[in-house]
């Protein structure tokens, strides 16, 4: 097969599950947010799988087989997922498998052709605020398939990983994505959520929002106005006020943008793009003015 790539990411440390069984369909679409009815196995699909207050118990991605679907998600998710799906397959004919160690799951980017094995399982996915494609392989080939990746273009690792979804604002488990966060909240109603498709759990709290319009709070990008390091957990405020409007979750140091930037929830009224802030870590008495710009910041 030939595609467009420059690097490739190793995401086999995630989370993965086999879903087959008759019901399958009818069941995985009851438990997600977007609508599984228009998947295919050429492109990986994101959603969410919510409580019944519409708070995350996970963000995933979804790609159809012949015999059923494969769900991936974040390494920390493994045991509560499973625990969470199953506790809804009740009269269901549905079978959910773990095959997290038998898979491994590559990503690559699009930007130079190269030949891939035909017997690569390739899919179309968005999981860096860009297109690229997801490489199912067999744990059994993980070495031979980095080492033919490694032949042919540039490895992402773990922190150039983390500083690329940074700057394409992308929410990531742990950080942005918590037990607590409402997936508006943290901008996924674009890639996630279908607001047509049929109920599911915590889709009432989905649908108020979408008819308010409005979140109590908005992940949003911050750039460090002086050019001052910015730290995960510092608590953000108004200019002329010590009241508490947000928090950073996440940061880096951009090379491509030469500044510190970061992803934090900035509570509604606060949240413009323009708006000053000040960020202060526990009871430092110095405050960093930062400001809210466009995601992503690349």
């Amino acid at each position: 097969m030939d595609t467009l790539i420059s690097m490739f990411f190793d995401l086999s440390a995630r989370t993965k599950y086999r879903i087959t069984g008759v019901d399958r369909l009818r069941f995985l679409n009851g438990q997600i947010t977007n609508d599984l009815r228009r998947s295919s196995a050429a492109s990986a699909m994101q959603a969410s799988v919510l409580n019944v207050k519409g708070k995350l118990n996970a963000h995933v991605y979804i790609r159809e087989t012949g015999e059923g679907f494969f769900i991936d998600a974040d390494a920390a998710l493994r045991e509560s997922l499973s625990a969470r799906l199953e506790r809804y397959i009740i009269a269901d004919d549905v079978q959910l498998e773990d095959v997290t160690v038998e898979w491994s799951l590559f990503h690559l980017l699009v930007e130079a052709q190269v030949d891939l094995p035909n017997e690569w399982s390739v899919t179309a996915a968005n999981r860096f605020g860009q297109s690229g494609w997801d490489i199912w392989v067999e744990s059994s080939a993980h070495q031979s398939a980095v080492q033919q990746l490694s032949e042919r273009l540039s490895f992402c690792n773990e922190d150039c990983a983390e500083r690329l979804r940074i700057e394409q604002g992308v929410p990531r488990w742990g950080h942005e994505l918590t037990e607590e966060i409402i997936p508006v909240e943290a901008n996924l109603e674009a890639q996630a959520i279908d607001y047509a498709k049929g109920c599911y759990i915590g889709q009432e709290v989905i649908s108020r929002m979408k008819m308010s319009g409005q979140t109590n709070k908005r992940l949003c990008g911050l750039t460090s106005v002086a050019g001052a390091p910015l730290r995960v957990q510092m608590r953000l405020s108004p200019e002329n006020d010590e009241k508490d409007v947000g928090v950073i979750t996440s940061t880096t140091e951009s090379r491509r943008l030469e500044k510190y930037i970061a992803l934090g929830y900035v509570k509604r009224g606060f949240n413009s793009i323009g708006t000053r802030l000040r960020a202060r870590a526990g009871s430092e008495p110095v405050a960093t003015q930062v400001q809210i710009v466009t995601l992503p910041f690349t």
